[in-house]
């Protein structure tokens, strides 16, 4: 009887053993299974100058598989903006690739004076290295004044250099300061009598067999066309009038008015250089991009790749016509034709499902001040001249301001150190002496002195951002800020660079593998997009990284 109830007792346990076990190996499996597979290639789209607005605005005139495909079946972050000021080109795509700010990876405008050489440097401007693709100077560029590393960089390091990385763009700067110091190679559009796509020693010693190909398929003559505007002028309801005294045009053209013969224009508008301002630079810029991802094999193995694309059009069409213009409206227009044929382009070549792509732009824009004053709206021009020779006459401590001033730019002001010193005066002394001067000049909102910026904490405001765009090495003494929609530009065309909203709210959609279908109103800011993308390929945020990942979109 005993050895029955130990038989029964043994046999009773080799069942549960055997039970947990098959729970434990079942549980490690799904485990396994739902371990993250990484997208084939990641694709991040910068739209130059792009206002949040254009997608609300110019919605019903946009196709459902370009900007509507994103936001419908991706996901739309509607309150996304930048932290910090200038809101330039060059500090935009460092920022949104590295996931930090000028404070950090030190790219503080585009061009900025550099106290070291006494002399303006540009962002990605590099004489140690050569044009690759022309005998031009325009290939002399590289990432170096870029302090920190993009995720571009991480993925690179992470595959152990497998993944490839490749940066496209109108500008050299779109197409450099995306891709990282690590790219395989970044292109960028070379036009005057040339109309190519070039590089530099930076990345290679020659030109690929594609892009020699593309370069020599005379695609970028045969957007020297006719520029008109893709439907009915009279159906684009959602901009100002054709003529007015807002915008700017082309040398050759009496009015900015539709329609413009690109061919006859080039002649007294820089040969090539003219496509960059017609939605025709954003065409060429998306047929190279498809070109490169069958020309590099993007997406084609195990290792995840990075594609950085940059539309520089929308930039130069607004700074030329403005935000109201027929002309932004008819370019956004075939922008987003040009984003169906991207993603149409992926889905064929890389396969749906295999890639992620975001979208978002490097800043916004002004409307133009005039116009705005001719509704009654507060705006206004700012006489930099003006404003440096009333500056420079004015006494500080017994002296001439113009002896401390060693140079005025990108609204900061940059001072004399040493002759300070000499004279025995205090720095900061000096600094707020001068805030305390242009406080009271006209369409100067506020000032703030560099000792402010390095000693106190601001957590909000304009403040914040300043400081976070701030780098203390390259950043002058005195900052200032001027009234909202007051500018240093032409009475025509408009502009960026402010802290307001009309410069910092920009689209942000992510669409693809591992990311939710769905919108939000929460506050998103640029820095944040980099540690997504890390986040979503499982690898180290960039290394100078203060934005969070965004939990919200990946799946």
């Amino acid at each position: 009887m005993k050895k029955n109830i130990y038989f029964l007792l043994f046999a009773l346990l080799l069942v549960s053993c055997n039970v947990q076990n098959k729970v434990y190996n079942q549980s490690y499996r799904d485990h396994v299974l739902v371990e993250p597979i990484q997208p084939k290639l990641v694709v991040g789209i910068v739209v130059d100058q792009m206002r949040y607005d254009y997608l609300t605005r110019f919605s019903s005139k946009f196709g459902n598989e370009g900007f509507k495909r994103l936001m419908i079946d991706g996901f739309n972050c509607k309150n996304n903006h930048f932290n910090y000021v200038p809101t330039y080109t060059g500090p935009g795509h460092a920022s949104v690739f590295t996931g930090t700010t000028p404070k950090m990876h030190g790219i503080i405008s585009n061009n900025w004076y550099d106290k070291v050489s006494d002399s303006y440097v540009y962002c990605a401007g590099d004489t140690t290295v050569q044009s690759v693709g022309t005998l031009n100077k325009a290939g002399q560029m590289s990432p170096h004044r870029l302090k920190t590393t993009s995720f571009a960089d991480q993925n690179r390091l992470f595959t152990q250099m497998r993944g490839k990385t490749i940066g496209i763009s109108l500008k050299d700067r779109g197409a450099i300061l995306p891709a990282g110091h690590t790219a395989n190679a970044a292109y960028w559009f070379h036009g005057l009598d040339e109309g190519r796509f070039i590089s530099s020693t930076y990345y290679l010693k020659s030109l690929p067999q594609w892009v020699q190909a593309f370069n020599n398929s005379a695609v970028a003559e045969s957007y020297l066309k006719e520029w008109n505007t893709l439907y009915d002028i009279n159906t684009y309801t959602e901009s100002g009038s054709d003529l007015n005294t807002f915008e700017g045009g082309f040398k050759g053209k009496e009015t900015a008015t539709f329609p413009y013969d690109l061919k006859a224009l080039s002649k007294d508008n820089r040969g090539y250089d003219i496509i960059k301002a017609t939605p025709y630079g954003n065409s060429i810029v998306t047929d190279f991009a498809i070109a490169a991802i069958d020309g590099e094999q993007l997406g084609q193995d195990s290792f995840t790749d990075v594609l950085t694309i940059s539309y520089s059009s929308t930039d130069y069409v607004g700074h030329n016509f403005g935000v109201n213009s027929k002309e932004i409206e008819d370019t956004y227009i075939r922008l987003n034709n040009d984003i169906e044929r991207i993603i149409n382009a992926l889905n064929t070549k890389v396969g749906k499902g295999n890639y992620t792509l975001f979208l978002t732009s490097d800043h916004g824009a002004v409307e133009v001040p005039s116009y705005l004053q001719s509704v009654k709206i507060p705006a206004g021009y700012f006489n930099r001249d003006a404003f440096k020779t009333k500056l420079e006459a004015s006494d500080i401590f017994n002296y001439k301001a113009k002896d401390f001033i060693k140079n005025i730019s990108n609204n900061q002001i940059f001072l004399d150190r040493e002759l300070i010193k000499n004279y025995g005066l205090n720095l900061a002394a000096v600094q707020q002496a001068i805030v305390n001067l242009i406080i009271d000049y006209p369409n100067i909102d506020k000032a703030y002195t560099a000792t402010s910026m390095s000693n106190t904490e601001f957590a909000e405001g304009i403040e914040n951002l300043l400081q976070n765009g701030y780098n203390q090495k390259r950043s002058g003494d005195v900052l200032f800020v001027l009234d909202p929609a007051v500018i240093s530009y032409s009475k025509t065309g408009s502009t960026h660079g402010s802290a307001l909203n009309y410069d910092t709210h920009v689209p942000l959609l992510f669409y693809g593998h591992g990311i939710k279908k769905g919108s939000t109103l929460q506050r998103t800011t640029i820095p944040d997009i980099a540690p997504t993308m890390s986040s979503l390929l499982g690898i180290s945020f960039p290394n100078g990284a203060t934005g969070r990942p965004l939990e919200m979109v990946l799946d």
